[in-house]
């Protein structure tokens, strides 16, 4: 738990045991009970009983440190310090609409701006890569997630109709449907233990164990997710009706890039109107920059409602 000066508050979560969508249902319950079942007077004291009278004063812990364990800690800051300095961090607040108007063109609105992602990248960069989607599996018992390749030939095809004057607005709405149709396809065979990604990940463990190369499998888990992508879940507890009370709004959190080349890209669904993404990139790579690629989010947004105008 990060607190800053102002009495901002944020998370820094380790990743290996639960996956975002568990942390963000703590801490909607937190927030809920922290101003509304608990609260603060006039003063800024928090509400309640004082159990204790007299407390002691706190005292600071010390630590026994070892050299060894010193000169760890000083090469693991050094590491950490290089990582977070080459962070490029933009944060694109997209209120032009939100889902609703997707849902209003009878579109999964994950598929919608899965769509978007995949145009901001062919016009980013060029070229069509390989694209990660998270995809919880949690309807089985210890399930955490599974791969939606979002980056597929349907897809491909909508965003080179969007790029080329061949075509009219008609068939480019066709092609879209029939894209956001397979995305959600993949994402219901993803969820439902249907999805390739982990079962590949499996062959890898074993081949390992087995001590077997297989050409196969070092080709395709060798390929970089240059796009690396997924939903953060808001509002999963419906506690707070976030239009009463907008100041709880939360734009939620996001990741680094996967590839040193690459972006990451988080975002969340706030009501029916408003879109967060958070585009991490890496400074050192002269290919990317998360501002521009925030941009990029944002016109091919807008191209998409054109076509539905």
């Amino acid at each position: 738990m990060i607190v800053t000066k102002n009495g901002r508050v944020g998370l820094n979560v380790e990743h290996s045991w639960a996956d975002a969508p568990v942390t963000g249902h703590m801490w909607e319950n937190v927030i809920y009970h922290e101003y509304f079942t608990y609260g603060y007077d006039e003063s800024g004291h928090s509400r309640g009983q004082v159990r204790f009278e007299e407390l002691p004063n706190p005292s600071r812990l010390k630590w026994e440190i070892s050299s060894e364990l010193e000169e760890t800690i000083k090469s693991s800051l050094i590491v950490a310090e290089k990582l977070l300095k080459d962070v490029d961090l933009h944060i694109y607040v997209h209120d032009i609409f939100g889902k609703r108007f997707s849902k209003k063109c009878k579109c999964s609105p994950d598929a919608f701006v899965q769509m978007a992602l995949q145009l901001a990248y062919y016009k980013d960069m060029g070229r069509f890569n390989l694209t990660y989607e998270a995809s919880m599996t949690r309807l089985f018992r210890e399930g955490r997630t599974e791969t939606v390749r979002s980056c597929s030939i349907e897809s491909r095809e909508w965003v080179l109709s969007m790029c080329s004057e061949n075509f009219t607005n008609a068939e480019r709405i066709k092609l879209f449907r029939k894209a956001c149709d397979y995305h959600v396809q993949q994402y219901r065979d993803a969820m439902t233990g249907k999805g390739v990604d982990r079962h590949l990940f499996t062959l890898y463990v074993v081949s390992k164990y087995l001590e077997i190369e297989t050409p196969f499998l070092k080709e395709i888990l060798s390929e970089p997710w240059r796009l690396s992508t997924s939903q953060t879940p808001s509002n999963q507890t419906n506690l707070i009706d976030l239009n009463k009370f907008p100041e709880f709004i939360s734009c939620g959190g996001g990741f680094g890039p996967v590839a040193d080349d690459g972006y990451g890209v988080s975002y969340v669904f706030t009501g029916e109107d408003l879109l967060f993404f958070h585009v991490s990139s890496k400074k050192s790579c002269e290919l990317t920059n998360s501002t521009r690629f925030g941009e990029a989010i944002k016109q091919s947004l807008l191209a998409i409602k054109q076509l539905f105008e």
